[in-house]
């Protein structure tokens, strides 16, 4: 039988090795894309490509050494890996595709090559549980101006986020079940930040997020903004985990400035340290799969951080990467989409 419906898995990509060379070229695509540095054109091209990629390329190719494995980049690794077990589950009449928005494999490739099997629907999924503009409005943006050029359009389905997907939420669940949360001083739920300016230009009103309550409730005016969802993940983790409000705390990783959203994981690791926390359990639910984010930031320089402050230990609770419940729940989000 012939696939009627292509299924595309699309993540935010990786260099194709940790080398000085790579990491430039894949830092070059990724920050001079206009949703991820929303600063006017030549501002933008000069920061980046004068300034941040030259001075940056280095060391983070140090830090890409890191993540490495000697199968290659994790994100890439388990992004095949979800590929061929959602492949598996979904059968003949899907074929599931798995592209990045920057980098390899290229959703130019991947799009072209979807093309020729002329479906009857293309399901789209960025793989962001909570909708960012420089995130999945960036890959929906990209892959509609592919797919706006061809000659037959076939119809297009496209889940912009799933942070409260309740197979997606047991899959972290899952995940947790092997720690005992009373061993642990505090919990983190550490999700990538964002610079707050993003955040204000989902409210076509002129209104600034902090006017919409979107650290207690998800409402018509701020169901896309990036922090209400983050906290609504948090809330719904919480309680499917039955973890009081007072043993945890929400924060923001990866910051470039002040204007980025606060609380900073980086000072929350170590205000508990410097109260004399020694265990810590952190949740990443804005990544799917491993990645630089988990792994070398919370799992390694905050572990460093947190003992330099006289605390003992980060624990990471372990991304989805390609768990069983995870592909369940792609499969019935693509079930849902093809119905």
């Amino acid at each position: 039988m012939k696939p009627s419906v292509g299924v595309l898995l699309v993540n935010l990509g990786t260099p194709d090795s940790p080398s000085v060379k790579d990491v430039r070229k894949y830092l070059t695509e990724f920050l001079n894309d206009p949703r991820v540095i929303d600063i006017p054109a030549i501002a933008r091209f000069f920061l980046v490509n004068f300034i941040i990629v030259p001075f940056r390329a280095s060391r983070s190719a140090k830090i890409y050494r890191e993540l490495w494995t000697d199968k290659g980049s994790p994100i890439l690794i388990y992004g095949k890996s979800v590929r061929e077990k959602l492949q598996s589950e979904l059968g003949k009449e899907f074929e599931v595709e798995l592209a990045m928005r920057y980098q390899n494999p290229g959703m130019d490739e991947v799009l072209s090559r979807m093309e020729k099997r002329n479906y009857k629907r293309i399901i789209i999924i960025p793989l962001f549980p909570q909708y960012a503009s420089a995130t999945t409005g960036s890959i929906i943006e990209k892959a509609m101006k592919i797919i706006s050029k061809w000659n037959v359009m076939p119809e297009v389905k496209i889940i912009s986020q799933f942070y409260d997907n309740e197979l997606f939420l047991n899959t972290i669940a899952a995940r947790a079940e092997k720690y005992n949360f009373n061993e642990y001083d505090h919990i983190l739920f550490s999700y990538h930040g964002l610079p707050l300016r993003q955040l204000d230009k989902v409210y076509g009103d002129g209104t600034l997020c902090e006017e919409h309550n979107c650290e207690n409730e998800i409402n018509n005016d701020n169901s896309h903004c990036y922090k209400a969802t983050c906290y609504a993940t948090t809330r719904l983790l919480a309680s499917k985990l039955n973890i009081p409000t007072e043993k945890y705390t929400v924060c923001f990783q990866s910051r470039l400035d002040k204007n980025w959203l606060e609380p900073f994981a980086d000072k929350v690791v170590t205000e508990h340290a410097k109260k004399g926390a020694k265990k810590l359990l952190v949740f990443s639910p804005s990544f799917v799969a491993d990645c630089l984010e988990t792994t070398v930031e919370i799992g390694i320089e905050y572990q460093r951080l947190f003992e330099q402050h006289g605390g003992e230990k980060i624990q990471l609770v372990e991304s989805l990467n390609d768990h069983p419940m995870w592909i369940e729940a792609l499969k019935q989000m693509v079930l849902k989409g093809f119905d």
